[in-house]
Formats: structure tokens, C-alpha cells, sequence
């Protein structure tokens, strides 16, 4: 419902007749900022998903509902509190920090990162705590094992999802994998609707799209050389960043890592320019190469990973002795 401006500040249950299906349950990880910003929203869905908790209905028609009341059950809540579906960082934190820790390669195993997402995104809204985000780590995991599709949408037109870290770092495909009692991995959908013709596609097809229009496409890696020392980080953060896709959903296409190297590792005349230009920024993208295939994300030929080594050798002695 809205007020005399149009600003929805009440919300309904739709009767199950009119609604003409079951009702879906989901889970709502909002940022940070979203979380700052965005509070009175953040009260309407908990306000929304608490009333269909408590709607008496048949559980079948009703999938929040059965769903809260099995949480409540396994985790000694009240049902209103096992409703709780938004969830956030703490006060004064915004990320989950696996990009942080990807970013700079700090990072065991993709269970680390899962249990950084679990932790540090576990901290549900509470519309009848107002302004108190409240640690419920083991509920935001037992909601999450239910989860069939994820989603998220591209925030601008300008930054695609591997020119920042934030859209993996918000990313739970292969959390949710991890949870689900069968362990299968969920959909995944990537929303862009910065543009009038909105479209809906699938992470994968997201990140194919996003390598051969940026990282791959010789008009964007030619245009970050033309601005020199900076362009070839943003080359390699570029880089990075798609093996960040790697680590948190496993939607990175062999052929991106293999098309990536012809391009910058395997013609000698760019990889000389890369070199010149950026020592740094050529080893750590040597680095993260050999990291992908390392951890299993890039297959490619015994050749591909002897002069990548090599490469990573002559270029550290270039350094230091710089």
C-alpha cells in the first residue's frame, strides 16, 4: 500500500486465491549501503515474509511458512524470528571481504571464503528490532540450503561485473551448493537493466558476454595500454576479477583463461609491451594464470604452464633488480 505520494510504506498478503500459485520463499542479502540506505525497505520485506510466515495456509501452498516453521523447529525460535530472510553485514561493515581476500590471494580454499560469506553476511533485519542487525549466522545458512536460483542485478552501465570485486563478493552460488543437502548447485541470474530493453541471463552467459567485450576485445585491452602504467593493472585486475567468478560460482568457461593467455602471454610482442609497461602488473597477471590453473579453473597444455613459470622467474629477477 502507498501514501498520498506514492511511497509504499504498508504491505499485504495477497490471498492465496488471488495470487493464483504457492508462495516462493526467499532469501535477501542486501550491501552495506543498501543496508544504510535503504532501511524502511529493508522493514517492508521483513514486515512482508514475517506476515507469510504467519499466514495460516497449507504448507504446500505456502513455502515460507513451511520453511520457517521447520527452522524454528530444528533451531528453537519462535517462528516469527525463524522468518527472518534479510539479511546483511554488522553495523559498519560492507562487504563479505572475499574479494578482498581473492584479490590479494589470500585465501586457503573456497570453504574459507564460504565461511567468510556465511559470517560476515549473516546478520539479519529484524523490523521489530528497528536499527539492531542481530548475528543469526545458523539461520542465514539453513535458509540459504533451501535456495534453487540466485540472482543479482548490475548496479550501472558503466562497471561491469569484472571491473569491480563487489558483485562476486555478494555472489552465494557455490555457498548455497555447499549447504544444499544434495549439493546441487543453484541457477544463477544476472539482471542488467541499465538499458530500456532489460535483460535477464544466465551468470555464465553473463561472464562470457563480459570477457569478449572487455578483457578479450582488443578495443578495451588496447585502450588501457594506450593510457599506459594504470592500464595494464586494469588489465590485470580485470583478470583477477574473472577468476574471482571462478572461486565463488565455477561460471568462468575454460576458453576465457585459454583465449586470455594466447592474448597476453603466448604473443610475444604484447606480452613485451605488458612487460615494459608495467613489470608489477605483468607478474601478478603471470600470478593469477598459474593460480587458475593451480586450483583448478583453467585446464590447459603442460607448454602454457612451463612458460608461465618461467615467465614469473624472469620477471621477478627483472624487478628486484630494478
Amino acid at each position: 500500500m502507498s501514501d498520498s505520494l506514492g511511497r509504499v510504506n504498508k504491505v499485504e498478503l495477497i490471498p492465496l486465491e488471488e495470487l493464483g500459485r504457492p508462495r516462493i520463499d526467499v532469501v535477501v542479502s542486501c550491501s552495506g549501503v543498501f543496508r544504510d540506505l535503504f532501511i524502511n525497505q529493508m522493514n517492508l520485506m521483513d514486515r512482508g515474509i514475517k506476515m507469510a510466515a504467519e499466514a495460516d495456509e497449507p504448507l504446500d501452498q505456502n513455502f515460507v511458512r513451511a520453511h520457517a516453521l521447520k527452522q524454528a523447529e530444528e533451531l528453537g525460535l519462535p517462528l516469527r524470528d525463524a522468518a527472518a530472510r534479510v539479511f546483511s553485514n554488522s553495523a559498519g561493515s560492507y562487504s563479505a571481504n572475499v574479494g578482498l581476500a581473492i584479490e590479494n590471494g589470500g585465501w586457503e580454499d573456497e570453504n574459507q571464503l564460504q565461511e567468510q560469506f556465511l559470517t560476515r553476511k549473516g546478520f539479519a533485519f529484524n523490523a521489530d528490532k528497528p536499527g539492531m542487525m542481530e548475528q543469526q549466522a545458523e539461520l542465514f545458512k539453513s535458509a540459504l540450503q533451501n535456495v534453487d536460483v540466485t540472482f543479482q542485478n548490475l548496479d550501472s552501465s558503466e562497471i561491469s561485473i569484472t571491473d569491480v570485486s563487489h558483485y562476486y563478493d555478494s555472489d552465494p552460488t557455490k555457498v548455497v551448493q555447499s549447504l544444499r543437502d544434495d549439493k546441487k548447485k543453484p541457477m544463477s541470474f544476472m539482471a542488467d537493466t541499465t538499458t530500456a530493453n532489460a535483460q535477464v541471463r544466465s551468470l555464465s552467459e553473463t561472464v562470457r558476454l563480459d570477457a569478449r567485450t572487455k578483457l578479450l576485445n582488443p578495443k578495451f585491452y588496447e585502450g588501457m595500454l594506450s593510457t599506459g602504467y594504470e592500464g595494464v593493472r586494469e588489465i590485470q585486475k580485470r583478470l583477477r576479477n574473472t577468476l574471482g567468478w571462478s572461486a565463488t560460482a565455477g561460471e568462468v568457461d575454460n576458453f576465457v583463461f585459454e583465449d586470455a593467455n594466447d592474448v597476453f602471454i603466448n604473443d610475444e610482442e604484447m606480452q613485451q609491451r605488458l612487460l615494459d609497461t608495467n613489470p608489477n602488473a605483468f607478474r601478478d597477471m603471470v600470478t593469477t594464470f598459474l593460480e587458475a590453473n593451480g586450483r583448478g579453473y583453467w585446464e590447459t597444455s603442460d607448454e602454457n604452464i612451463a612458460r608461465l613459470q618461467e615467465l614469473y622467474a624472469e620477471v621477478e629477477d627483472r624487478i628486484e633488480g630494478v
